[in-house]
């Protein structure tokens, strides 16, 4: 086993830990932790050295503070909308379903260029801790940084509460906590432009924040005073707010008039994901029926249902994300789809209509929580086609979708002490933001050295 992911390996262990130290003084914890992760980067042992250390370690930190809590024992605000849980299995590495070679390919020299020939698996060496939030009491359920921007990250949580981050700040902070919601807030967007974030919540309001001086502009409730789970701004309308509620209705918030549209379009369960093309003409929605619907999204916000797959009744869709193939060797829209069925599935985008046709899909820890996924902004551009998922094993996991067996997994990121649920990339890949379960954000940090192959 390689060295860096040994490095890791004691991290995470300080990490799941780092509850019970001076549990008065956040501060304090955040900068043991972030000071471990330098000592531990900068400690030069060979591989059994850091086995043998990784066990004393452990042996030291139970006897001191006992066994630290897992998630069995959390409590999620947002299990009021999940009807369906399975039992949680062993992780077992990615196995793809299908053979068929997935765009972009070998030979996309043009893309390969780019990288000045540097493998897959050195493009995606992050390892290095960056900087660690912990502002948010419960789970962190989103976290997202603002569009084209390399330092301005957006966090949501159970905690009821948004906090704007500066990561590239020295030291990075954080600029701002939103509270106004009264129930937890499982997700939020970016507008185009970055001035407006939109945010939803279990209180059945949705709130406008001007991101200038981190104001509620404007606080809207939901008309049968349903939950409201996630949320979108319209691409090509930013004036349009898409959003998914518990009662499987997709509902549309007018900016300028603080006013809903009188359209509405059933789609039946609670509708927990939404995502769009990229002039947001096709709108695909996923709710805990285990069901994707496509739909037709005009610029005055009329809507129009297309075509509907069931994935798997008895689990959850917890995440969609989409992305077109814009280079000149790949043409092929995608779905990145994540279910608590414990798979994250690549879907190829078929017809204007939005169909779907399975392409890829592999197993990953997923049965209870909302995790989240997430296609690489940039690299996947290039040779090969990479996506990030999070695990209910603590786990980050970089996937080469090209790629077979073992061979898919090409970095694994372990600091995490709880189900990882969220993953965000700046705009330029230097930095990865990822948030778990108990509610800390880390950031890494881009290796600029080659990373050892793995055994």
């Amino acid at each position: 086993m390689m060295t860096t992911a040994l490095q890791q390996q004691v991290f995470a262990l300080d990490a799941r830990y780092n509850a019970h130290r001076a549990p008065e003084s956040p501060n304090f914890r955040t900068l043991y932790i972030r000071r471990r992760s330098q000592l531990l980067r900068e400690t030069d042992r060979n591989s059994d050295q850091w086995k043998q250390y990784i066990k004393l370690r452990a042996m030291l930190l139970q006897q001191r503070y006992g066994n630290s809590k897992t998630d069995s024992g959390s409590n999620t605000n947002l299990s009021r909308t999940m009807s369906r849980t399975s039992i949680l299995t062993d992780l077992q590495v990615p196995q793809f379903s299908r053979t068929n070679t997935v765009i972009p390919t070998k030979e996309a020299f043009a893309s390969k260029a780019i990288v000045g020939g540097n493998t897959i698996a050195e493009n995606y060496a992050f390892s290095g801790v960056h900087h660690i939030f912990d502002q948010h009491s419960k789970a962190t359920t989103m976290i997202k940084f603002a569009n084209n921007d390399r330092s301005r990250l957006c966090c949501s949580s159970l905690d009821g509460n948004l906090s704007i981050c500066d990561v590239t700040s020295d030291p990075p902070a954080v600029l701002a906590v939103l509270k106004g919601h009264t129930e937890a807030v499982p997700g939020f967007d970016w507008s185009i432009n970055n001035d407006l974030i939109a945010s939803v919540s279990l209180d059945a309001t949705i709130k406008l924040w001007k991101v200038s001086d981190f104001a509620c502009l404007r606080t809207l409730k939901e008309p049968n005073s349903a939950q409201m789970l996630c949320c979108i701004f319209q691409p090509s309308n930013n004036n349009l707010i898409l959003i998914g509620n518990s009662k499987g209705d997709i509902r549309i918030v007018n900016v300028s008039t603080g006013l809903f549209l009188k359209n509405i379009c059933k789609i039946g369960g609670s509708i927990l994901t939404i995502t769009t093309d990229n002039n947001g003409k096709i709108l695909w929605a996923g709710n805990n029926r285990g069901e994707i619907v496509s739909l037709f999204c005009e610029l005055n916000g009329a809507l129009c249902k297309l075509k509907k797959i069931t994935f798997d009744p008895n689990c959850i869709i917890t995440n969609l994300s989409y992305r077109a193939w814009i280079s000149r060797e790949a043409r092929d829209p995608l779905l990145l789809v994540n279910a608590t069925n414990n798979s994250m599935c690549l879907f190829s985008v078929t017809d204007s209509e939005g169909g779907l046709y399975l392409k890829r899909k592999f197993q990953n820890r997923h049965s209870r929580h909302m995790v989240r996924s997430t296609f690489c902004p940039i690299m996947s551009f290039r040779e090969g086609a990479c996506v990030v998922t999070g695990s209910e094993d603590g786990s980050v996991y970089f996937v080469d979708v090209e790629k077979i067996g073992t061979k898919a997994v090409v970095n694994t990121l372990q600091g995490h002490s709880s189900s990882v649920l969220s993953i965000s990339f700046n705009y330029d890949e230097s930095l990865l933001a990822t948030s778990d379960l108990e509610g800390l954000v880390i950031i890494w940090k881009r290796s600029t050295n080659n990373i050892e192959e793995t055994e």
